[in-house]
């Protein structure tokens, strides 16, 4: 299966745990961390800092660490993450202290975003592992998601 197919199929996931974050009164993100090498999904995850009274529980990180568990190991080498939003720099520096080799990302963020926005954290000098980065995979589905619940909020108070 090539790149594309896969991405658009591991996305189309990804977007589906974000609704059910958004169900859940959460920011609608989602992720998902894939092993290439035995095709298959690891760990999965959508935010949570509200239900886990957590600022740190955003999918990228709740996935990396439900990985780490399930492989036993806290470098996540050869492992690939697709999350429904560009991350930010919590998340990247946790990408990068993971050894994620691929990033995977939906709809950029120029306001929180920190992989093509803002700081661009794994352009910088200090930044020691840096995955390889494929970015507006399902775009509009992410971001049409998270304009929704932003609008609903805006309007609920």
């Amino acid at each position: 299966m090539d790149h594309d197919v896969l991405d658009q199929r591991l996305m189309s996931r990804a977007i589906t745990l974000a609704q059910e974050a958004c169900t859940a009164g959460e920011v609608p993100v989602g992720a998902i961390v894939y092993d290439p090498t035995s095709k298959s999904v690891i760990a999965e995850a959508s935010n949570a800092p509200i239900a886990n009274h957590d600022p740190t529980a955003h999918a990228e990180i709740m996935a990396m660490r439900k990985a780490a568990v399930a492989i036993q190991n806290y470098r996540l080498h050869g492992l690939w993450l697709y999350v429904t939003l560009e991350p930010c720099t919590m998340c990247a520096g946790a990408i990068s202290h993971g050894r994620i080799e691929r990033l995977v990302f939906g709809a950029s963020d120029p306001k929180g975003g920190a992989v093509v926005s803002g700081g661009a954290f794994f352009d910088q000098p200090t930044c020691h592992w840096r995955p390889e980065v494929t970015g507006g995979v399902m775009a509009e589905d992410s971001a049409m998601l998270l304009k929704s619940f932003f609008k609903a909020r805006r309007n609920s108070k």
